[in-house]
């Protein structure tokens, strides 16, 4: 037996085995060593005591059942560990082929969520039963960590699924259920309301089937919808690839097309041969750099954020009890319904009241759509309406302790509007402006209250993105930094806290890769070869299309904003190449983009269609072409390379709220793992980016020298970390 065997064996009258998965050493269990370890005594004992076990039942004293593979362990690997890695992924997949094949029957008691590994355990148990609750997940999420199931995930779901089944609903999209959703989708059996009838039932379950066996274990036994070779499955995967081309746009992001060459070739053999093919494709991305990335910035830098890594020490817990949203067009109207949606009473606040009940029928559009949908309930849906208060009357917003004033970007309106509000929102009110760009010191002045003031700023569509960026002005104090982390977790946002600098960090960092794309359109490279550029590189959006969606316009305002700043404080200003483009774009062409009805892009009734013809006749220069990995990394490298400015500058506190704030804000590659975690696994590391960097500046201009704190980390072989 293993030192710490983490699986606790309990044995009832009616022979019955309850194995209770409880890592000492660890808040959550995962596929560590002392699982294998105590997985394989766990076995040789249920075997060597066959005779006297009526059935297992495998459930957790954690909150969670399993949270999956180690991912300290994963993120480690380095093409040399292939080997090693090989022989673990065959010690995991051989245990739960034990488990599932050793003549009794297997219950598995889901008392909480089972991700990844956790799912795979599951898989290989006769009935999965899971408790409804509304914290649990299931899920198989590895292709969002650059990786795929290692423990027999991928031959099991398609086993179970089908292949169009499991590739569309669990492997390639890496969604998360909840308990009736995996009900639904066939990744659990029954559900359950309490503790003690989850394990009841799974404990009955297994006395009445003795006989119990998995699927494909039965005489007979083919995949649902057919194998590769069936004419209709066979129609269907070039569909599925060309879909999966489609998704990934050409972006350097293997496990997706590595998940479905395991999936389709291990359909095609039995479940040993089919778990083998899974292991070599899960090796080859586990001991790649993608993965690597992956894992730092959506596991490691999210998991330190959201659990307040961000959040200055020492404070007590906020919790927001009423709040006022001045403002009710379509940032106000998102942060209400996002606010009321979390249980947070609201007071919208326009300057009529039929203003500010437009804004919340954009509550009662969203919430319409989940009512049909069937996420929410009518009185669901009517309770969160229900908080949403509108109104035109500035005392109605008294006793609030949390303003966010969403009006236009106009520093005096800002300010006019605090002045109205401050004297009556509750006297220790979190005092919350939200700007994309606009400098939160200057629109303090005038605050009775400095350091209550902070800035909010949410991304559109508020309701689905998941980032808020918290800017701290020169007198914001750390007390109020504290309240924002917190009223963002209330808000259900991930939140990252920088310092107060225009733009702030994700807009200014945005406008980089925007101002790269549209100066190559004026080099004269065609445009189109611009935009595919963009894709290729991961980005979610094309440049010039989503230059479009955010107007030409206010880029081109927020640009003379900041170079009379520059001017009035000494400065100099560099003109990018990207300004002359933009200025004709409006000036001669009359095109802002889309709301507009013109711009980069051609719209007719709002749709957009291809790109404006006239962009080839004024700018493109026939023959003109570039290196199109150098159209690539100029955007990536433009980005990174100002995040690492803004880092020496003070306006970034810490490398995660660089690259989760990349990845969740402003569309960063997801492959990169963060534009900062981009520069750490370039080839050749830091001083391999370094050198690309001055690459990059001799053939492009200045803006690309690598800076002297890039210089100095690469020097001592240090990572951004």
């Amino acid at each position: 037996m293993p030192e710490r065997n983490m699986i606790h064996w309990e044995q009832g009258p009616d022979g019955v085995v309850l194995l209770t998965l409880d890592d000492p050493g660890q808040q959550v269990n995962t596929m560590n060593r002392t699982y294998v370890d105590s997985m394989q005594a766990t076995l040789d004992r249920l075997e060597s005591e066959r005779d006297s076990v009526r059935g297992v039942v495998l459930t957790s004293a954690k909150k969670s059942f399993f949270a999956g593979g180690d991912v300290g362990f994963m993120s480690r690997a380095r093409p040399g560990n292939a080997a090693e890695l090989t022989e673990l992924c065959t010690v995991l997949k051989a245990q739960l082929r034990r488990l599932e094949t050793f003549g009794r029957p297997v219950a598995a008691a889901l008392n909480g969520s089972a991700l990844g590994g956790g799912l795979e355990v599951a898989l290989a148990c006769h009935l999965r039963i899971a408790l409804d609750t509304p914290d649990a997940r299931f899920g198989l999420p590895e292709v969002t960590l650059g990786l795929l199931p290692g423990a027999g995930g991928v031959s099991r779901t398609v086993r179970l699924l089908g292949l169009h089944g499991a590739l569309s609903d669990v492997l390639l999209s890496g969604r998360q259920y909840d308990p009736a959703q995996a009900l639904v989708k066939g990744l659990v059996h029954e559900l359950a309301g309490s503790p003690a009838e989850l394990v009841a039932r799974a404990r009955q379950w297994v006395l009445a089937h003795p006989d119990a066996a998995q699927p494909w274990d039965t005489k007979g036994f083919r995949i649902p919808g057919g194998d590769p070779s069936h004419p209709k499955v066979a129609a269907l995967l070039p569909t599925l690839a060309a879909h999966l081309r489609a998704r990934t746009k050409g972006a350097h992001l293997p496990a997706p097309r590595n998940i479905l060459a395991a999936a389709v070739e291990s359909a095609q053999v039995d479940l040993a041969a089919g778990e083998k093919i899974e292991t070599g494709y899960l090796v080859e991305l586990m001991t790649g750099q993608v993965s690597t990335n992956m894992m730092q910035g959506f596991f490691y830098d999210m998991r330190h954020i959201r659990s307040g890594g961000s959040r200055p020490e020492g404070y007590p817990r906020h919790t927001v009890h009423r709040v006022g949203v001045v403002g009710a067009g379509m940032m106000g109207a998102g942060i209400a319904y996002s606010c009321a949606r979390h249980g947070m009473p609201v007071v919208l606040r326009d300057v009529t009241y039929d203003a500010a009940k437009r804004g919340k029928g954009y509550a009662e559009k969203i919430l319409a759509k989940e009512v049909g949908r069937g996420r929410l309930t009518r009185a669901g849906a009517d309770e969160v309406l229900g908080r949403i208060v509108p109104t035109a009357d500035p005392a109605d917003l008294g006793g609030c302790d949390l303003v966010i004033e969403a009006v236009f970007e106009d520093p005096d309106l800002k300010r006019q509007v605090f002045r109205e509000i401050e004297g009556v929102v509750a006297p220790d009110a979190v005092l919350g402006t939200n700007t994309s760009t606009l400098p939160i010191t200057g629109l303090a002045e005038g605050v009775e209250r400095p350091g209550d003031f902070i800035g909010l700023h949410f991304f559109s569509p508020v309701d689905r993105m998941p980032l808020l960026e918290i800017i701290r002005g020169e007198k914001t104090g750390e007390h109020t930094v504290a309240k924002a982390v917190d009223i963002a977790r209330q808000m259900g946002k991930t939140p990252i806290v920088v310092n107060d600098s225009r733009g702030f960090f994700t807009s200014r960092v945005i406008s980089k890769f925007i101002d790269e794309a549209v100066a190559m359109v004026g080099e004269g490279l065609h445009p189109a070869s611009v935009e595919q550029a963009g894709s290729q590189a991961g980005y979610p959006a094309p440049p010039l299309q989503l230059l479009d969606e955010l107007t030409l316009t206010l880029p081109r305002r927020i640009r003379e904003e900041t170079r009379a700043a520059a001017l009035a404080e000494g400065g100099t200003w560099h003109p990018h190449g990207s300004e002359a483009v933009m200025d004709r774009m409006i000036d001669d062409f009359g095109r802002g983009g889309r709301s507009a009805g013109a711009g980069f892009y051609e719209y007719a009734d709002g749709r957009r269609g291809g790109l404006w013809r006239g962009l080839r006749e004024h700018f493109t220069v026939p023959g003109r072409e570039i290196p199109f990995e150098d159209m690539k990394e100029r955007m990536l490298f433009a980005e990174t390379l100002d995040a690492i400015r803004c880092l020496d500058e003070g306006v970034l506190r810490s490398v995660p709220d660089a690259n989760v704030g990349s990845l969740l804000g402003i569309g960063f590659p997801a492959w990169t793992g963060g534009v900062l975690q981009y520069a750490n696994g370039y080839r050749g590391g830091l001083a391999g980016f370094a050198a690309r960097a001055r690459e990059l500046a001799d053939r492009y201009g200045e803006r690309f020298e690598p800076p002297a704190s890039l210089l100095a980390r690469a020097g001592k072989e240090e990572l951004y970390a």
